[in-house]
């Protein structure tokens, strides 16, 4: 018995205009721009694969019609990106998340620069910033992180070795979600980690 063949949908410029509310043109114009991912048939003609149709309506926050419900990938599982220049406390924090939370894969980096890099081709759902690092400190990070949509809406949690009132008043303005003095309760970091993932599902 042969295997199931994977369900195929495939869209026409014009298909995609009609669920866009727009005309033919800007369809095309969105393909021709690469904001669309597509193909061209034989006769010079676009199509699109679903999957990639609900990769661009998801991108720009439009709604995803039933019939494309089926396409919608799953979420893989939850990442979580640790950004200290603290060598020891980094591997330390990365060796406890293993163990205490293993629904998230776990990622470190260690200076601003690295982690503009990691940020970019993991996109974690947490970051765990330092506010104290080399190059790029933990303030200008976090406005980045914020104001970068490819990025999606990670939650930030910002440590810092620092127990100052200000400082913390200055990180959360700057969008962090929570902020923990050094030397860290690895237990409330947890659990915030969980109250704040809860309230984003």
């Amino acid at each position: 018995m042969g295997k199931k063949s994977k369900k195929v949908r495939i869209f026409s410029a014009l298909e995609v205009a009609n669920i866009c509310g727009v005309v033919n043109q800007t369809a095309i114009n969105w393909v021709k721009n690469g904001h669309l991912k597509a193909f061209t048939t034989p006769g010079g003609q676009y199509r699109i694969y679903a999957e990639d149709f609900v990769v661009f309506l998801t991108e720009r926050g439009m709604r995803i019609p039933a019939e494309l419900a089926g396409f919608i990938p799953l979420r893989s599982e939850k990442k979580i990106l640790i950004i200290d220049d603290d060598k020891d406390l980094n591997d330390v924090l990365h060796d406890y998340f293993l163990k205490k939370l293993s629904e998230f894969s776990i990622f470190q980096a260690f200076d601003g620069f690295e982690a503009g890099k990691v940020l970019q081709a993991e996109k974690p759902d947490i970051v765990i910033l330092d506010i104290d690092l080399p190059g790029i400190d933990g303030h200008t990070l976090c406005s980045r992180i914020k104001a970068d949509k490819d990025l999606g809406t990670p939650t930030i949690i910002s440590i810092s070795g620092l127990n100052d009132s200000i400082e913390e008043e200055k990180i959360l303005s700057e969008g962090a979600d929570a902020f923990f003095p050094k030397p860290l309760n690895f237990e409330k970091v947890i659990d915030a980690i969980m109250k704040l993932q809860t309230i984003e599902l």
